[in-house]
């Protein structure tokens, strides 16, 4: 229980910075935690379409140098990020509730979008966890997350608006 609320805390600090567009990033010894929140002028079925549509990313996210599989609950896709684009991630699909959440990663962590109805258009959430026992003798090998997520943010909120604005 105290681990849950630890987690809580730490999550609900990390979405109070994380202004919309810009990431922030919380490291502790064994974890590096990245958040980024977008408000997109679309419902949230608009995004979940972009979102869960593996053909296109390379179309629209220039954070993304190639994406193979189908993003379905169970299945598993192979990723290349700019951030190291001769590395292939292998990831499972976790968790998807449709039009609200999303979730994604391997042994050594995960990322999970949220969609969250506004008044006015939808918060977008995107936060990677990645760590563990290890993580501490190659943690300074892994490049900071930030500027590609704000990219990626950037990214999706065009694609979408693009998108609702054209209907």
């Amino acid at each position: 229980m105290k681990n849950y609320l630890i987690f809580v805390l730490l999550m609900t600090n990390l979405s109070i910075n994380a202004q919309n567009g810009k990431a922030t990033t919380e490291k502790t010894t064994f974890s590096r935690t990245t958040i980024i929140t977008q408000i997109i002028d679309a419902d949230p079925s608009v995004i979940w379409n972009v979102l869960t549509n593996s053909t296109d990313y390379p179309k629209w996210n220039s954070t993304i140098v190639s994406i193979e599989g189908k993003i379905q609950q169970g299945e598993k896709i192979k990723l290349k990020s700019i951030l190291d684009p001769k590395r292939t991630f292998k990831l499972k699909i976790k968790e998807m509730i449709t039009n609200q959440k999303m979730v994604w990663g391997d042994a050594m962590g995960k990322r999970t979008y949220t969609l969250k109805e506004l008044d006015s258009g939808t918060l977008f959430t995107m936060t990677e966890k990645i760590g563990g026992f290890m993580f501490p003798l190659f943690a300074s090998k892994i490049p900071p997350f930030d500027d590609v997520f704000e990219q990626f943010a950037q990214d999706l909120k065009k694609e979408v608006e693009k998108n609702a604005n054209s209907k």
